[in-house]
């Protein structure tokens, strides 16, 4: 069997644990690394001590055994990055989210995948943790069809990242785009359909209020309330907070039809689990039938190596066995970059919203 040999662009926080999920994969390795930062180099040349530290993306580029490339830098170095990629050698790869921040990228994101001539995958991960996983599997026939989706998260601040970039709008997108990009994908799965409206009120209330980089002074949203419209009639709600360590499940989602409801359950990163609350719970799948059998619930515990991989739930390890399989054997990637472009869209017209305290009905 063909060792595949990943390229990886960009090894802070995300990055490293992309590196820790690849490891445990069967048939594949870390062959190239570039990451300008001394500090974050070294820390992933410990995670992957065979790499080779590329010292430009240009050398990465321009090595002959890579099989896939991946993409973890920051999210405004995104587009940059796939449009030397592109030029210079388009192989499989995994993009990491938000696809773009500014709006005006949209167009440059269209010129490449018009003539890229491999599969781009938009990692997505929250779609693999098993939890959300199970309900996108069993909605339809729990509910009947989806009518309403409330997804909710709470959560801990944003983690320091290299240069604290993820302080600002500029480097982010927005918060609406870097964090909740995720949520909107999920909204787009679990309806089968693409938003037509949407309304939203958030800000920036108690994170990050008395910090200070160079005098600026950080801008990223910490909570949002955001309401969709479908084109197919569903409606879906987030609510986000990130100010609510120690909640028993960081992500709650829950769908509900004229048939029934079904809910997800999913705690959150078990090293930042506080120790006086006990062990962190099993995440959970409840499918409660409208009429008299009552709820069940299914404890989905995920393999304790795996949940050490990362901070996701297990979803990074199952989103690259799937994308490992499209690198072997081909066909189109499960989360394409239109699946990527519409939730930073979504993102923005969220932000837009919230912003001019306005109904949006162009996304």
């Amino acid at each position: 069997m063909t060792i595949i040999n990943y390229g990886i662009i960009g090894c802070g926080m995300m990055g490293q644990e992309h590196l820790r999920n690849i490891a445990l994969l069967d048939g594949a390795r870390v062959a190239a690394i570039f990451e300008p930062d001394a500090i974050m180099a070294a820390a992933a040349k410990s995670i992957a001590p065979d790499a080779v530290l590329c010292e430009t993306l240009d050398a990465l580029l321009d090595r002959t055994d890579l099989h896939c490339l991946l993409v973890a830098s920051p999210n405004h170095c995104h587009v940059a990055a796939l449009e030397q990629i592109a030029k210079c050698n388009p192989l499989p790869l995994l993009m990491e989210k938000p696809l773009y921040t500014d709006p005006a990228d949209l167009a440059r994101i269209d010129a490449i995948a018009a003539h890229y001539p491999a599969p781009i995958w938009v990692a997505m991960e929250y779609r693999y943790m098993p939890p959300i996983k199970v309900l996108a599997e069993e909605v339809q026939r729990a509910t009947g069809g989806v009518k309403m989706l409330t997804i909710r998260e709470h959560r801990f601040p944003f983690l320091h990242k290299v240069n604290d970039w993820n302080r600002f709008n500029r480097n982010t997108g927005g918060t609406l785009v870097e964090k909740c990009c995720h949520f909107f994908d999920l909204m787009r799965l679990i309806t089968g359909s693409d938003p037509v409206r949407v309304t939203a009120s958030g800000g920036q209330e108690v994170n990050h209020l008395e910090e200070r980089y160079e005098e600026q002074i950080p801008d990223v949203w910490d909570s949002a309330y955001v309401i969709m419209d479908f084109a197919n009639g569903t409606r879906a709600m987030l609510e986000l907070c990130m100010y609510a360590e120690g909640s028993r499940f960081q992500e709650e989602i829950s769908a509900v039809g004229p048939d029934g409801k079904i809910e997800a359950l999913v705690p959150g990163p078990g090293r930042f689990w506080p120790a006086h609350l006990g062990a962190p719970p099993v995440p959970q799948v409840i499918i409660s039938p409208r009429h008299p059998k009552g709820p069940q619930t299914v404890e989905i515990a995920v393999d304790p190596t795996i949940l050490e991989a990362g901070d996701h739930n297990g979803s990074t390890f199952y989103q690259h066995v799937r994308f490992l399989d499209l690198v072997r054997n081909g066909g189109d990637p499960e989360v394409s970059l239109q699946d990527g472009a519409w939730a930073v869209r979504m993102g923005l017209a969220a932000q837009k919203s919230a912003r001019n305290k306005a109904v949006v009905d162009k996304i």
